[in-house]
C-alpha cells in the first residue's frame, strides 16, 4: 500500500501527518454568527463610565428650596455633631464602634466633609414632597429653581449633582410631570446658557417601560428643538412598584426599562416605602433591610450590572432629633443601614434630613478606609504578579481598584495614601478598573 489512512484523511506513506485546522469558512461563520452579538454587548452592557458617583441624593420639596439650601443643610449637620457628638469618642458611641484611630480620623473628614461640600447630589422634589398645587404656581415653581440652580452654577455653590423629581408619567399627573420639566430645562437654557454638567433628572413611580420609552421621546425632541447634542439629557429610573420588578408576564421589568432608556438611564433608585407600601409590608417594618426590599435590590443589581446604569438604596425615616439618646438611636440605625448598603455594592442612598449627614459619610469614611490597606496590598501584589495570602484574578481588581477609586471620589482617603499603598496613580486605577 502506498497510502496509510491519518485521522480520517489520506497520507503519504512514512509522511508526518498535518494538524486538523477549522476552515476558513468555519471562521468567517463563526464572526457572521457573533458579529452582532459583539455590537449587541457593546451596546447594551458598555461598563461604568468612569465619572464620580455620589454618595448619596438628598430630596428638597420644591418649595422649601432655597439659595442657601446646601449650606443651611451643612450647617444644621455640623451643630448635630458638634452638639451630640463633638469628640471622635462621643461618635463612636453612638454609633457603636470602637473609640481608636479610624474613628478619629473618620470623625476630622466627617466635620470637614460638613464644612467643604455636604451635599454631593441635590434633588428638588416636585413630586410627593411637594404633591399637587394649583398650575400657575407649580409653573412657577419651576421657573424659580431652574433660575437657582443656574446662579448657584455660576457662582461654583452648586453641588456636584443637582436637578429634579417630576411627577411621574401616569395619567392623572402626566400633562403636570411634562409640562414641570419643560419649563425647568427650558429656563436653564435663558440667555444662552448651558445645562449644567451635574445634571440630573428622575422619573418616580415607573411601572411600564413604555414610560421610560415616553421621557426618552420627549428628551429627544426638547434637545432637537434646543439644538442640544442629540442623548445630551439622562434621568434616573426610581424603582418604587413592585410592576417594576416583575411584569405581569414574569419577565424582570427592570431590565426592559433599561433597554427602553436607550442609553439616557444614568442610575436606578430604590423607593423604600412606597415599594414597601406595594408589598404589602406594614408602617412598621418598611425599611431597607425588609426582605421584600433585598429581594427588589438584587433583581436591580442583576439587571444593571455591566450597563453602566448605577445603583442607589433608599432611605430611614428615622430622624436624629430630639435628646442626645434619641440621636444616638437614630445614628445607629442609620449608620448600620448604610453600612449595609456599602456591604451590598449599593454605594449611594438617600438622605431624609440634615442630621443624616453626620452618619452618611462616617459610614462612607470608616467603610473605604478600613480597608485601604488590604486592598492596596492586594492590588501591589496583583500588578506586581507577586502572589500573596490571595491569588486574585482581573475581576478581582477591577473590584479593588474601583473601591479605592470610590474612597478618593468622596474624600474617604487622599490620592497620597493610596500611591502609598499601592505605588499607583489615578490613571493606573482607570486603567485596572476599565474605565
Amino acid at each position: 500500500m502506498s497510502q496509510v489512512e491519518v485521522g480520517g484523511g489520506a497520507a503519504a506513506a512514512g509522511a508526518a501527518p498535518e494538524s486538523p485546522t477549522f476552515s476558513s469558512a468555519a471562521r468567517a461563520g463563526v464572526e457572521a454568527l457573533l458579529g452582532p452579538v459583539d455590537a449587541e454587548l457593546a451596546r447594551r452592557y458598555p461598563g461604568d463610565s468612569g465619572s464620580r458617583q455620589p454618595v448619596h441624593t438628598v430630596y428638597v420639596p420644591a418649595d422649601a428650596f432655597a439659595a442657601d439650601t446646601v449650606a443651611t443643610w451643612g450647617r444644621q449637620a455640623l451643630e448635630a455633631l458638634d452638639t451630640h457628638a463633638a469628640t471622635p469618642a462621643e461618635l463612636a458611641e453612638a454609633l457603636g464602634v470602637p473609640a481608636d484611630d479610624l474613628i478619629t480620623e473618620v470623625h476630622a473628614r466627617v466635620r470637614a466633609k460638613l464644612l467643604s461640600e455636604p451635599i454631593e447630589d441635590l434633588r428638588i422634589d416636585f413630586e410627593d414632597g411637594y404633591g399637587p398645587r394649583p398650575d400657575a404656581e407649580e409653573d412657577a415653581e419651576a421657573v424659580r429653581a431652574a433660575r437657582l440652580v443656574a446662579a448657584a452654577v455660576a457662582d461654583g455653590t452648586a453641588p456636584p449633582y443637582i436637578g429634579i423629581r417630576i411627577k411621574c408619567l401616569e395619567a392623572a399627573v402626566r400633562e403636570r410631570g411634562i409640562r414641570t420639566l419643560e419649563l425647568f430645562l427650558a429656563t436653564l437654557l435663558e440667555g444662552g446658557r448651558a445645562l449644567p454638567a451635574g445634571l440630573v433628572l428622575t422619573l418616580p413611580k415607573v411601572t411600564y417601560p413604555e414610560q421610560v420609552a415616553a421621557l426618552v421621546r420627549l428628551l429627544a425632541d426638547f434637545e432637537e428643538r434646543a439644538g442640544l447634542p442629540a442623548g445630551r439629557i439622562g434621568f434616573e429610573i426610581q424603582i418604587e412598584t413592585t410592576q417594576a420588578i416583575l411584569g405581569a408576564d414574569g419577565r424582570a421589568t427592570v431590565a426592559r426599562m433599561i433597554d427602553a432608556a436607550e442609553g439616557r438611564a444614568t442610575a436606578l433608585h430604590y423607593g423604600t416605602f412606597d415599594y414597601s407600601a406595594s408589598c404589602g409590608v406594614s408602617a412598621a417594618y418598611q425599611s431597607m433591610d425588609h426582605p421584600a426590599a433585598d429581594h427588589a435590590k438584587a433583581v436591580m443589581q442583576v439587571a444593571a450590572a455591566g450597563t453602566g446604569v448605577r445603583l442607589s438604596d433608599g432611605s430611614t425615616n428615622v430622624i436624629p432629633t430630639g435628646p442626645t439618646e434619641q440621636v444616638f438611636a437614630a445614628w445607629n440605625l442609620h449608620h448600620r443601614l448604610v453600612r449595609r448598603s456599602l456591604a451590598r455594592a449599593y454605594y449611594q442612598g438617600w438622605d431624609m434630613h440634615p442630621a443624616h449627614l453626620p452618619t452618611r459619610y462616617a459610614a462612607v469614611y470608616a467603610f473605604y478606609r478600613e480597608g485601604l490597606a488590604a486592598a492596596g496590598a492586594r492590588l501591589a501584589a496583583y500588578v506586581a504578579k507577586a502572589g500573596g495570602d490571595v491569588m486574585d484574578e482581573p475581576a478581582t481588581a477591577k473590584a479593588l481598584s474601583g473601591y479605592l477609586l470610590r474612597g478618593l471620589d468622596c474624600g474617604a482617603v487622599d490620592p497620597a495614601e493610596v500611591t502609598a499603598v499601592t505605588g499607583l496613580d489615578r490613571r493606573q486605577l482607570d486603567a485596572l478598573c476599565g474605565r
